[in-house]
């Protein structure tokens, strides 16, 4: 997986993110926020923690590979 890079603000994103066309993640508490990149100031979605842990796990575990 790519490292995290954190900006001031404690929003992460990728190191793979040469261009970015990526969302950022904020771990706050119990939930995580995500937005898009290349608008910040626009909609932030809150998921639970546990939710972004089944999300990454399903990444690792190829769930949303195409084939």
């Amino acid at each position: 997986m790519a490292d995290i890079q954190s900006n001031s603000t404690g929003w992460k994103k990728s190191s793979r993110s040469a261009q970015g066309d990526c969302v950022e993640v904020n771990l706050s508490g119990d939930e995580v926020l995500i937005r898009d990149t290349k608008d910040r100031q626009g909609l932030v979605i809150s998921v639970s923690t546990e939710a972004w842990q089944a999300f990454l796990d399903g990444i690792r575990d190829g769930q949303f590979d195409q084939s």
